[in-house]
């Protein structure tokens, strides 16, 4: 059995807020907690250097020439110049030129899980990196958190294009900072909508670490099979496998919105969870297990009609469609016999879709409908049946028995 590659051309993630959705402006102090402020300047390497007990801290940043700026945040909001005091911090981190100050004011401005991913690549003449690191880096990031999303739709070893919608959609809102150097990335991930899927990528990576372990410690991938339902899979492990190639190490951490408090069942202070090219091996093993052990899937599916072919006037005939409801892929195609092929023929042509009774088959990545039976078309109202109309018209190059394949 062959599969799909998965390794394919992937939408960037959203851009940074800096040049987003963010206007550069630190935020209100009124809408800043002290003691949020006080956990990311630690979280992100900032030093306590003293200050009037009870009433505020001195904090410096990280860095041998860290001494020469330093904040002065209140402890709380019960002293009159507490506000003040948080105005003059925020606005020194809008200007410091430290790189941790930009971070702390996204997470202060869309409070966020934090997910940070680090690789040990070798370093060029004079530490620089190839030009292309960064982009290995992003693009392995951004396949760990569509692996992520896809756990928090279903549990499965291999989803193929299953639920890449939704999955898609959900990092609609997600922020990433600059990754200069390709060593180093940060994802802001709201709370709102968006922790599900911090805690199931942070559970599964862990899974992966353990069932790494265990294969190499015992020869067995049985620990692999139960991964799946802390959210691995066979895109997560390819992600891994993205992101550890080519290095002497990788490394994903994920920390909690300190506004938003832990997720139950996870640890506060999670330790980072890291692979190393020995893993390889054991990954890309697992990766081939679970698009083997995959099965096909039952379903009745409704979707309208936007391709047509067969290589005669008579005869089976190959249909593509656009999946209205019954499986979570955009498209599938299918083999009809003549009867079949004509009842799909003669509905497209009135602007209605049809439903099939069918197995969604894992080779191909989902995208196959295998024994299709009992094609029938799917009344709807009237505005609907416009709306399809109106896009059988844009599309008529589509249709007929001459059409290209997919």
């Amino acid at each position: 059995m062959t599969h799909r590659p998965t390794g394919e051309r992937l939408r960037a993630v959203r851009p940074h807020p800096v040049d987003a959705a963010w206007d550069g402006r630190p935020p209100e102090p009124d809408a800043v907690d002290p003691a949020v402020l006080a956990t990311l300047l630690q979280r992100h390497g900032w030093q306590r250097r003293g200050g009037a007990a009870g009433r505020y801290g001195r904090w410096t940043p990280p860095g041998p020439g860290g001494g020469a700026t330093s904040l002065l945040v209140p402890v709380s909001r019960a002293f009159p110049d507490s506000d003040d005091l948080l105005g003059e911090a925020l606005l020194a981190l809008s200007r410091s030129a430290t790189p941790s100050a930009r971070e702390i004011l996204v997470s202060l401005a869309v409070p966020s899980d934090e997910i940070r991913w680090w690789r040990d690549a070798p370093a060029g003449p004079a530490d620089t990196a190839p030009w292309t690191a960064e982009e290995e880096l992003r693009g392995a990031a951004r396949r760990m958190l569509i692996a992520g999303a896809l756990a928090t739709h279903a549990r499965a070893g291999y989803y193929g294009a299953r639920h890449r919608r939704a999955a898609a959609a959900s990092l609609e809102n997600v922020l990433v900072g600059p990754a200069p150097d390709g060593r180093r990335l940060t994802a802001f991930v709201p709370v709102a909508g968006g922790r599900a899927l911090a805690v199931r990528l942070h559970q599964a990576l862990y899974a992966a670490r353990e069932a790494v372990d265990y294969r190499r410690a015992t020869g067995g991938m049985d620990a692999f099979d139960s991964a799946v339902a802390a959210g691995v899979s066979h895109e997560l492990v390819e992600a891994l496998v993205a992101l550890v190639r080519g290095t002497e190490g990788a490394g994903i951490a994920v920390a909690w919105a300190p506004a938003a408090g832990v997720p139950e069942g996870c640890a506060g202070l999670a330790e980072p969870v890291e692979f190393s090219p020995g893993d390889l091996p054991v990954l890309r093993e697992a990766g081939a297990r679970y698009l083997r052990a995959e099965p096909s899937v039952p379903v009745r599916i409704t979707g309208t009609v936007v391709r047509m072919r067969r290589s005669g006037p008579r005869g089976v005939g190959t249909v593509r469609l656009r999946v209205l409801a019954g499986a979570e892929v955009p498209h599938v195609r299918l083999t009809l016999d003549e009867d079949s092929y004509r009842i799909a023929g003669h509905a497209h042509l009135v602007g209605l879709p049809v439903r099939v009774h069918g197995r969604l088959e894992s080779r191909g990545g989902f995208r196959r409908l295998s024994g299709a039976r009992e094609v029938v078309p799917v009344q709807v109202d009237d505005a609907e049946r416009d709306r399809l109309m109106k896009a059988l018209q844009e599309n008529l190059d589509c249709f007929g028995e001459a059409c290209g394949g997919d």
